[in-house]
């Protein structure tokens, strides 16, 4: 192939590196969106609980 030929097509998002995510990146950000949320769980029924005893 020539220079010429690879300039007129367009090059797709996945050539320039922006197409997907890392696999491992996606599943480290699922694993601390799953775990935030469980702590923010675990510290409300803690904060209702304590309000309770009052």
């Amino acid at each position: 192939m020539s220079e010429t030929s690879d300039k007129s097509r367009p090059v797709t998002g996945e050539e320039r590196g922006e197409g997907k995510f890392p696999r491992g990146l996606v599943l480290r950000l699922f694993a601390y969106l799953v775990a935030g949320h469980l702590f923010a769980g675990f510290l409300y029924l803690l904060f209702m609980l304590g309000g309770q005893n009052q």
